[in-house]
């Protein structure tokens, strides 16, 4: 195999299940951990040279984030479900208008994110109850990821669209370059400018655009596959609407999901700046933890894609058997390796020895839902691809909202003593934990049921 063929578009419909898989999904994992290091490497950088509190200014602004961009998320998601299957399919025509229209909407959700974001910042803060110590940090930080959301949106859409090409290696190189700009510019804002945590966003914000960039270059250079003519990025219609159909499903569960992070953020405010910050540095350790249960959550996605369009649903049962395998045993060995050096990997991010500690033992008590959670993202993954996004966002709805949520409070009030009179910190993992566990349950019966199934029925591709 030749060093060219590795970056280009890979036909998932052909050749062993577990192999296709493993091709696809070992660049995307490195993707998706060389994406992770963007907020590892700010929370770091800016706990070390500003300190516990700019850390947890950082941390407070990512439910926010979340919340406003996860329609977005969602529609990217559609859009690289609407290409694996047209690509699938070896439909040029659908391929190239589901391509150019991707690119069209991005661009729209980016002058509403940049319009809206900012006015909305200060206001959400004080909903959370975000402590007066560090809220303009966090405004500073969120508005200037707004202004320069460009770069983010266009990456996130623009590298789907290469997974959904089967080109998950180019993604993997392109973030690589931007994680290492990242570092180097926190580095340069922080510790020798002195810029704190605006200079952290504004690092972000210039390594994203710089991966938005290369993405971009490397699509002009795959046109053997496709067109991006300019009627390609004119909106038609029903190419529009049907990845919306697809993608808003997956927003409403990523919107879902940050709202119900937002609740239980505003517990975590109450309970003080220590707890804000070791919950910071948790979720950046979870991040990595969680990358294998993503990446192959997305792996299947685009796995069942391809397949649906080109009509192979027995390889859809075969690649789910064994995708589970592969996932369910790289998660158990991140997680193992997270139990082993957690306590090393809390300490680049604070010198406080009372955080670490905290953190340590919070975090030995979440690793016991990551297997659930690799189950989860793969069946889910499974269904997403075939067509359907809406059962695996009712599954999210319960797991989040009528079982993450209520868990943290009750458990929280359960808990309260003189040392943690708003409860204690095990709240707020130990309902994860519930809430993947259970989760995992409910997503294995929804898939058993096979509703899922009628979306793989064959059907007419669009644009032919």
């Amino acid at each position: 195999m030749s060093l060219r063929s590795l970056f280009t578009a890979r036909d998932m419909t052909k050749g062993a299940p577990w192999k296709r898989i493993t091709e696809f999904a070992v660049p995307m994992l490195l993707g998706n951990i060389a994406q992770q290091l963007y907020n590892t490497a700010d929370s770091i950088i800016v706990g070390k040279y500003v300190g516990d509190n700019a850390l947890s200014a950082v941390g407070s602004a990512s439910p926010i984030l979340n919340l406003l961009l996860a329609l977005f998320v969602g529609v990217s998601t559609g859009a690289g479900i609407m290409i694996s299957q047209s690509y699938g399919a070896k439909n040029r025509k659908a391929l190239s208008n589901n391509i150019g229209n991707c690119i069209t909407l991005a661009a729209i959700a980016t002058m509403v994110i940049m319009i809206v974001g900012p006015l909305m910042t200060m206001p959400m803060l004080k909903l959370l109850k975000t402590p007066e110590s560090i809220i303009l940090w966090c405004a500073d930080y969120l508005k200037i990821f707004f202004y320069g959301i460009v770069g983010f949106f266009m990456y996130n859409m623009l590298s789907g669209v290469l997974r959904g090409l089967g080109d998950s290696l180019s993604a993997l190189g392109f973030l690589l370059v931007a994680a290492a700009l990242n570092v180097g510019l926190d580095l340069l804002f922080v510790a020798k400018f002195n810029m704190g945590v605006p200079g952290v966003a504004l690092a972000t914000v210039i390594s994203q655009g710089l991966s938005a960039i290369l993405c971009y270059l490397k699509l002009l250079s795959m046109r053997e596959h496709f067109d991006l003519k300019k009627e390609n990025f004119m909106l038609i219609p029903d190419t529009a609407l049907t990845i919306l159909r697809i993608g808003v499903p997956s927003g409403i569960t990523q919107a879902i999901m940050a709202m119900a992070q937002m609740v239980v953020q505003s517990l975590t405010n109450t309970m003080g700046e220590m707890v804000i910050a070791c919950m910071v540095i948790i979720m950046r350790v979870d991040g990595f933890a969680m990358m294998p249960n993503m990446t192959f959550g997305q792996t299947m996605s685009v796995y069942t894609g391809q397949n649906v369009g080109a009509g192979k649903f027995d390889r859809v049962t075969n690649g789910t058997r064994q995708g589970l395998l592969i996932a369910v045993g790289a998660s158990t060995v991140l997680t193992v390796a997270i139990l082993i050096f957690g306590k090393t990997l809390f300490g680049f991010f604070t010198d406080t020895p009372e955080l670490i500690d905290l953190a340590t033992r919070m975090m030995r008590l979440m690793a016991v839902g990551y297997i659930a959670v690799s189950v989860s993202q793969v069946l889910g993954g499974v269904m997403r691809g075939a067509g359907d996004t809406v059962t695996p966002m009712w599954m999210s709805i319960i797991s989040t909202i009528l079982l993450r949520v209520p868990a943290a409070y009750i458990i929280a009030y359960l808990t309260r003593s003189e040392q943690w009179p708003k409860g204690a910190p095990f709240a707020l993992s130990g309902s994860l934990v519930i809430a993947w566990t259970l989760g995992m349950v409910l997503q294995a019966v929804a898939y058993l049921r096979g509703r899922w199934k009628q979306k793989m029925r064959p059907r007419k591709i669009e644009n032919e």
